[in-house]
């Protein structure tokens, strides 16, 4: 008996000695792994404490947004998790156009175009501007390249290095599918300016971006870009990089208005009255960006459903919508064709003009055509 116990004595501080390692090793690399970034310093936070969105040193959502789930839903997500859901997936890599480098420098600066990187990614040309939209240009929106779900292509349409000097980058939010710290660290000495919500910014000097690069804005605060209009506006969602800093950085939208354009990247959120506001407000626009995938019934309030989608872009007053967030990552719970078919059949429904290009394929805004083909219905 005696001996017994000892074994169990023995095992059970080895076991304690494991978690305390694992403990200790996730403090270690949260704490000084450069991908989890940076903290504002108190001058910051005081200045935050200013903005109307930030509380008890948390930021928050305009519209109730609740986050909670009870342990009943929990288990189902758990069971789901477990299960798994057809076709997260596709079997075979998606379809890559390439970009020549020289199609962006020798453009005409009367040129709107957009060119899609999949999931939030991308290269915006306007007033003879080379803008990029949440450059998150990684395998894997994860801290870690081998943790999480990898792209679901192979390379992208131009490779970070390929492309030319680029006068600004528009980050929506600090999560790891929108801000990745090797895209940054690739882009930022070819980068003039960075635009980001309040508090983003300290990641970027975190990972050695120049301070005088970084513009951290307040949703409906207003600038220029030279000949751009810039507007930070909100959004329906959270923020955070690491496990105890949740809404700790504001998330938001962007409006970039030119002389021959009016865009809107919508980032990542849940739907609400803001479409209406900043339609009201900025649109009408030439081009909607807007988030369509990742989403789930239990997390809604921060991940539009298709279908809200479609009425956002109606709300927003919008000529053109794009679907975005989807074709690159699995992060949610369902097919990876069920974000685009849904939101094409109810743009249909409500008369909103909707445009699908493949990845790298060129979309050349205020044109009377633009790519409407269901390229998807053919892969598996």
């Amino acid at each position: 008996m005696r001996r017994f116990l000892s074994i169990l004595k023995y095992f059970g501080l080895t076991l304690a000695a494991i978690l305390l390692l694992v403990v200790v090793g996730g403090w270690l690399f949260t704490s000084f792994s450069p991908q989890f970034g940076g903290s504002p310093t108190e001058a910051q936070v005081g200045l935050y404490q200013k903005s109307g969105h930030y509380e008890e040193g948390l930021f928050f959502n305009d519209t109730p947004t609740s986050m909670d789930m009870d342990w009943a839903t929990i288990k189902t997500l758990l069971r789901d998790y477990v299960v798994g859901v057809p076709n997260l997936a596709p079997e075979n890599l998606l379809p890559v156009l390439k970009v020549d480098s020289l199609s962006i420098v020798n453009r005409p600066d009367t040129l709107t175009r957009l060119t899609w990187f999949g999931h939030s990614a991308f290269l915006l040309e306007m007033e003879g501007k080379t803008i990029l939209l949440d450059p998150m240009f990684g395998d894997s929106p994860s801290p870690v390249s081998w943790l999480g779900s990898h792209r679901f292509t192979d390379g992208l349409p131009i490779e970070i290095e390929q492309l030319p000097a680029i006068d600004a980058v528009f980050f929506s939010h600090d999560h790891y599918d929108h801000l990745d710290y090797e895209s940054v660290m690739r882009l930022k000495d070819k980068v003039n300016d960075f635009y980001v919500p309040l508090g983003v910014g300290a990641h970027l000097v975190a990972w050695g971006v120049a301070g005088e690069k970084i513009h951290e804005m307040n949703w409906w605060e207003e600038t220029t870009h030279e000949n751009l209009q810039i507007v930070c506006t909100p959004a329906r969602h959270f923020s955070g990089r690491g496990i105890t800093n949740r809404f700790s950085t504001l998330w938001g939208s962007w409006v970039i208005k030119g002389v021959h354009a009016n865009i809107f990247f919508s980032g990542d959120s849940g739907y609400g009255p803001h479409f209406k506001e900043i339609g009201q407000r900025y649109g009408p626009f030439d081009a909607a960006l807007m988030e369509c995938g990742q989403y789930d019934l239990r997390w809604h309030n921060i991940h539009m459903l298709p279908e809200e989608t479609a009425q956002g872009a109606v709300d927003l007053n919008a000529k053109l919508m794009m679907p975005i967030h989807w074709g690159a990552f699995v992060l949610a719970l369902h097919a990876w064709k069920d974000p685009v078919d849904r939101v094409t059949k109810k743009a249909g429904e409500l008369g909103m003009a909707i445009t699908t290009p493949k990845i790298g394929e060129r979309l050349l805004v205020g044109e009377p055509t633009f790519p409407m083909e269901r390229w998807w219905d053919s892969l598996r």
